[in-house]
């Protein structure tokens, strides 16, 4: 606010100081009011996106709940009469969205996307700051998203995720309402129409050169004003609000006319799409392989410079694939099919590969493998998993070329699935330590030891022609592990290594299965990280284009896997006929 007096003082200054004589005065007075409008749009977006402010917006009315004294002494008064007391559900009805539910398993349109989404928007947007949500609202969210495929699930919460993203980083929150509407006419006409006052105006006396230069600003400003209308029409903000005011207005058809020509711009399928109005989030996940990246090391003397450059020699990405959104929309999906209450939400929430493991179809699984999840803390249990992960990956070549399959897909792409998740897991821990910070514990140490041991061993081992995953992994799981590493090494050292081998040569017992009970695993530890990061976090990553942990996050909210679901009304009140 003091930014935007201290800019009207100067610019109203010099304004004043060309009076009584300059010819510009009305073109720059249509420029001072369209400027005006526009930075106090700013500061208004800035203020109301702070974190404070939204939180503020997002407080109901005070509640104090029905009088409780009232209705004790009446239902006292009602005893002492000898008149039964009646109950009486609830005024708070449970009420049921019209969303949920209503299409089965028939495929989204666009359309039908962005109105679903912005519908979930206005009610989950208190996630962020930690509201508590009522049963009934989980209950209306889970019946339409555990009806929807997977793939539809994720563009309903890219969208949602899309509203998000502008409501904190964008004016769309100001603009998309009936005074951002009006006010951004307002500074157009301005704009407008002080280029054409310049344009009509009589030049004499001025410099070629100063003439041509305001041209060239003015087009520049015209033309930004309109790349901005047009962003601002195509924006799922635009479509969202045109899909509410059908409910209440007789243009249906113009409406539904317009909604249809905006997302020819939108529409991933259309070949008039511009990436830049259709594109949600990077649709990457990130990559981080802790063997291939002590293998490739920086020698000792360039040691200095080896944390300015890491970001960019290890910033491998893969694409992703709606077979990866499917593993995991079915992983969730089969966790919310349980009866869930405070209870079991709760252990759903904490389970970090024990509830995994304890569904598989056998109980030998579980009994093996249940001690990497269940006595070891999430960064030990996260690096245990990765390591062993590589190493059979590495290892491993009967099922390159596989094509059996089971109840749960391709034994390959579960191969290739895991080591994605593996890769992605540690990326978040050691590149992104602010998602991971609540559930990471002592995880830089144990990273830190672990690389420390890895790098004695392979120094010992291997010369550098020879220093290639495949054999690094097949060295590691030649060594005896016998007699557990703590029992040796004692507990100074946080190094999780041999752990490791351990874990690997306990699962390739299991054939082929393994990766099947890696995948799983992998999918329960990313939930647990997504749905125990601070929100503040997953709306950070918004502005630098997503990550599918935040994704995760969101979907297991609406799937019911939430702390953040409390709120049952009272059911009793007293009455008489």
């Amino acid at each position: 606010m003091l930014s935007l007096l201290l800019h009207l003082g100067i610019a109203c200054l010099v304004i004043y100081q060309s009076l009584p004589s300059n010819k510009l005065i009305v073109p720059t007075l249509l420029m001072f009011i369209g400027g005006t409008i526009k930075y106090t749009a700013r500061i208004r977006t800035l203020y109301l996106a702070s974190f404070r402010m939204f939180r503020s917006s997002l407080l109901p009315s005070p509640n104090p709940g029905r009088n409780y004294a009232k209705i004790m002494e009446d239902r006292i008064a009602l005893q002492e009469a000898h008149i039964q007391p009646l109950t009486a559900s609830s005024p708070e009805a449970r009420h049921h969205s019209h969303l949920a539910g209503a299409e089965g398993e028939k495929s989204l349109d666009d359309r039908t996307v962005i109105k679903v989404a912005y519908h979930y928007f206005k009610i989950f947007q208190g996630l962020l700051v930690d509201v508590i949500f009522s049963f009934d609202i989980r209950d209306n969210s889970m019946r339409f998203f555990s009806s929807r495929t997977a793939k539809d699930a994720f563009r309903v919460i890219e969208a949602e995720l899309n509203f998000l993203y502008d409501l904190f980083y964008t004016k769309a929150a100001i603009v998309h309402c009936p005074s951002g509407y009006f006010y951004r006419a307002i500074s157009v006409g301005c704009i407008v129409a002080s280029f054409a006052s310049f344009h009509v105006l009589n030049k004499h006396g001025f410099h070629d050169f100063d003439v041509q230069i305001t041209y060239a600003l003015l087009l520049g400003a015209v033309g930004l004003e309109f790349a901005i209308l047009g962003i601002i029409f195509c924006s799922d903000w635009t479509i969202a609000k045109i899909g509410a005011s059908e409910k209440h207005c007789r243009s249906l058809f113009q409406g539904s006319i317009f909604i249809e020509f905006l997302l020819k711009f939108k529409s991933e399928s259309s070949p008039f799409a511009l990436h830049i109005l259709s594109a949600r989030w990077s649709k990457s996940v990130s990559q981080y392989n802790l063997i291939d990246y002590r293998l490739k090391r920086w020698p000792k003397c360039l040691i200095p410079l080896k944390e300015l450059f890491d970001d960019l020699k290890f910033g491998r990405v893969v694409p992703y694939d709606d077979k990866l959104g499917e593993l995991i929309f079915n992983e969730l999906k089969r966790k919310a099919s349980i009866p869930l209450n405070l209870q079991s939400i709760t252990e759903v929430c904490a389970a970090r590969g024990k509830w995994a493991l304890e569904h598989t179809k056998t109980g030998e699984v579980c009994e093996i493998l249940l001690p990497a999840v269940r006595d070891v803390d999430y960064s030990e249990s996260l690096l245990l998993w990765h390591i062993a992960t590589e190493l059979c990956y590495n290892i491993d070549t009967d099922t390159d070329t596989d094509t059996d399959t089971d109840n749960d897909g391709n034994i390959s792409y579960h191969k290739e699935i895991s080591k994605v998740f593996s890769d992605y897991m540690l990326y978040l821990m050691i590149k992104q330590p602010q998602m991971m910070s609540v559930v990471a514990g002592i995880g830089q140490i144990r990273f830190q030891d672990t690389c420390a041991e890895m790098d004695r061993f392979f120094d010992e081992k291997f010369f550098d022609k020879n220093k290639t995953n495949k054999n690094a992994c097949q060295c590691l799981l030649s060594v005896p592990t016998e007699v557990k590493p703590a029992n040796v090494k004692g507990d100074k050292s946080k190094s999780v290594l041999f752990d490791a081998c351990i874990l690997a040569k306990e699962l390739e017992k299991f054939g082929k299965t393994k990766w099947v009970i890696l995948s799983e695993v992998w999918v329960e530890l990313l939930g647990y990280a997504a749905i125990h990061c601070r929100p503040y976090n997953h709306a950070q990553q918004l502005s630098k284009g997503g990550e599918l942990v935040t994704l995760v996050w969101l979907l297991m909210v609406h799937l019911g896997l939430s702390e953040q679901f409390h709120i049952e009304g009272g059911t009793t009140h007293a009455s008489v006929d």
